[in-house]
């Protein structure tokens, strides 16, 4: 590692080009992480996930045991996600949302380094390995994640470049420590460090490729056989499980199911929206293709097969986090597909079309419209904040939750049957029925409210229909 950071050092010194990809990186990264906070200050943040994590980390930082008031999971046992550990000791000195906000956007703009020493590591010239760099600062799914809240699976980006370039120098130990990095950021990644290994056997590098197979498979059975259970209760087991009910009620039925039913597989898939996911996934590297090494592209395929296999439909777009990796995947298999000397005729053709795609299928568009219809609750949002002392437990709307999440109870109205014993917990509201935000209603909210003030709690109400209701 500390060679890596002295050829940075020394890069930097000697070419121009290199240069260049430090300052575009880091204008992406104001640039990112500007757009991050006012999607958050215009109140398009939501309690999933900004506001879920932000209070598990606050909760760890100040030595609480960090269990979500909203799901009522353990930090750890929500994705196995440990590196949020690492968060709560920065939050211990700086706690805020826009610290996770700016090491999202660090990560997906800084991953730009290791792939730049991946590039030179095949001997690509400056000039294409500038065009390498812009293709994935373009990809839509790195522009929708940044803004799409938080997710810690965004810090392995890096760590996954850096695994690539740790492996071509034959430094295997660093890389299997990497691997596991990557898996402390999200369980689901277990699939990438798998696919990893696959391409290693390909690779004919056995002993390493049999590394990588343990590791993602004892993290699983770990997590899923013992620590989700053990911090979980009945909540236990990897919880992404749920979507694939349809193949089985547990990870050993899904397989077998797979397996020995292709007509239960081929039933429940939905193809057209299928084949109009991996239709857009590699659309930016449409003119790149026959460069692209199809052996590294291999590691793509368990990802690849979970999300076309699941229920959500989340996990086949390029907003959510599910594809991140892939698009990242698909970035390494370019520069892998290079050859000594080879060189791309037509690059501005190329870096016209990259930027098509980029503004076809990235979100930028959002700030013109969806994400200012709530201009007017800012005000009356700031002055409600001011009321709330911050050991109060709160029930807002989701998109109110990150802005108030450093507590140990928060959530956001989303079942009539839950008011009785909510409202012996929470001592304020902070709703709006005229906008109830995602997983409530106009109903639940009007219900919560009328029970408040018929328990004789202290009410305000804004013109635009926002109240605030306190017990006395």
């Amino acid at each position: 590692m500390n060679l890596f950071f002295l050829n940075l050092i020394r890069e930097y010194k000697i070419n121009k080009s290199f240069r260049h990809v430090c300052s575009i990186s880091f204008v992406f990264l104001i640039i990112f992480w500007a757009l991050s906070i006012s999607r958050h200050l215009l109140l398009h943040s939501n309690a999933y996930d900004l506001g879920l994590f932000d209070q598990w980390i606050w909760l760890a930082s100040k030595g609480e045991p960090p269990y979500s008031s909203m799901t009522g999971l353990h930090l750890f046992a929500d994705h196995g996600a440990w590196t949020l550990y690492i968060a709560s000791l920065v939050y211990k000195v700086f706690p805020s949302v826009y610290i996770l906000l700016f090491s999202q956007s660090f990560s997906l703009c800084f991953t730009t380094i290791p792939l730049w020493f991946l590039c030179k590591s095949k001997e690509i010239s400056d000039r294409n390995s500038l065009l390498i760099i812009l293709c994935w600062l373009f990809q839509p799914v790195v522009f929708n994640i940044n803004l799409f809240d938080f997710h810690p699976e965004v810090w392995a980006m890096p760590l996954l470049s850096l695994f690539y370039l740790f492996e071509k120098k034959n430094k295997l130990s660093l890389c299997l420590l990497f691997a596991f990095f990557i898996l402390g950021t999200r369980d689901g990644l277990v699939l990438l460090i798998f696919g990893l290994g696959i391409e290693q056997f390909l690779k004919k590098k056995f002993w390493f490729s049999l590394g990588l197979f343990f590791t993602s498979t004892a993290w699983f059975v770990f997590l899923n056989n013992f620590a989700f259970p053990a911090l979980n209760g009945d909540k236990g087991t990897v919880m992404a499980l749920s979507r694939y009910e349809a193949y089985g009620s547990n990870f050993s039925e899904i397989i077998l199911n797979i397996l020995l039913q292709p007509n239960l597989l081929l039933s429940n898939i939905d193809w057209e929206g299928s084949f109009f996911y991996l239709f857009i996934l590699f659309l930016p590297v449409l003119f790149f293709l026959r460069r692209i090494s199809f052996q590294t592209l291999v590691v793509s395929i368990p990802l690849l097969v979970t999300n076309i296999l699941s229920e959500s439909s989340a996990q086949r777009d390029l907003v959510h986090q599910y594809s991140l990796p892939i698009s990242l995947i698909i970035i390494i298999s370019l520069i892998n597909g290079f050859q000594k000397n080879n060189f791309y005729f037509r690059y501005n053709f190329r870096l016209i079309w990259i930027l098509l795609c980029w503004s076809a299928l990235a979100k930028p568009w959002f700030f013109t419209g969806p994400y200012l219809d709530r201009i007017k609750l800012m005000s009356s949002s700031n002055e409600a904040f001011a009321f709330i002392n911050k050991n109060a437990n709160v029930i807002t709307t989701s998109y109110l939750v990150p802005h108030l999440s450093h507590r140990k109870f928060i959530k956001f109205p989303n079942n009539k049957n839950q008011l009785d014993s909510d409202l012996k917990i929470y001592q304020m509201l902070l709703l709006n029925p005229e906008d109830p935000g995602w997983g409530s209603s106009e109903e639940i909210q009007k219900y919560y409210l009328k029970s408040a003030k018929d328990r004789g709690w202290d009410c305000r109400v804004w013109q635009n229909g926002q109240e605030f209701c306190q017990n006395k």
